[in-house]
């Protein structure tokens, strides 16, 4: 297999995001990242160098793990040209494969059968005008092939809460995909943000990192 990758790790855990979450799943976490959000709580990604590695050592090591989803994850995932060609393998498995990018790097070029989690970055992130909103036409692009994407919102703020909202709204999202609200805990209670959903009546998912309550304090390997 052609192609090396640069790792930040390895792991296997529970899904803790997204609409698959509680399921087992194997995470390929790359190296690497184009945006410095203010809550990221993968650090590390960026800040260490990673380990260089063969498509076929990464395949090698998903083996002991058969027929469970898998993750491509970062950092910034799409960063690495050979992400692609990973994906095309990992889709020819018959897993599910997921993809989770920040969304400031074009989607194009992924496979319809990854299902893709498009982090939409809110003001409150610092990193909101990095958005690629051609990406989101994707994604409805998408749908209509069978692709099972989804948009992910962290929300530091009450004033992310309603940003994200009008983007919502503004453009027409809602049916068409699923979407995450995830509420950065430590500037936005919970039930604070359960609340202004209610109040908005938007069908959208509140999300809490459910690998932060099983393994709380693990940053790494959850």
């Amino acid at each position: 297999m052609k192609g090396r990758l640069r790792v930040s790790e390895l792991f296997y855990s529970l899904q803790g995001e997204s609409t698959r979450a509680g399921l087992p799943c194997a995470f390929i976490r790359l190296s690497g990242c184009n945006l410095r959000c203010s809550w990221c709580d993968s650090r590390y990604t960026w800040q260490e160098s990673g380990t260089m590695m063969s498509m076929g050592g990464i395949m090698d090591w998903l083996a002991e793990y058969p027929g469970v989803m898998v993750e491509v994850t970062g950092g910034e995932p799409l960063l690495q040209e050979a992400v692609y060609p990973l994906l095309d393998t990992l889709s020819a498995t018959g897993r599910e494969i997921l993809l989770e990018t920040g969304g400031s790097l074009g989607i194009e070029q992924v496979p319809v059968e990854v299902g893709v989690i498009l982090d939409v970055k809110c003001p409150g992130s610092g990193m909101a005008e990095k958005n690629r909103w051609q990406n989101l036409e994707i994604l409805k692009e998408r749908q209509g092939q069978g692709s099972r994407d989804e948009v992910k919102f962290v929300l530091a703020t009450e004033e992310d809460f309603f940003w994200a909202v009008q983007v919502i709204r503004e453009r027409q999202l809602l049916p068409l995909l699923p979407i995450l609200f995830s509420p950065v805990t430590i500037s936005l209670a919970p039930e604070r943000l359960a609340v202004l959903i209610l109040e908005e009546k938007l069908p959208v998912r509140l999300q809490l990192q459910l690998h932060t309550r099983l393994w709380p304090g693990r940053k790494r390997g959850v």
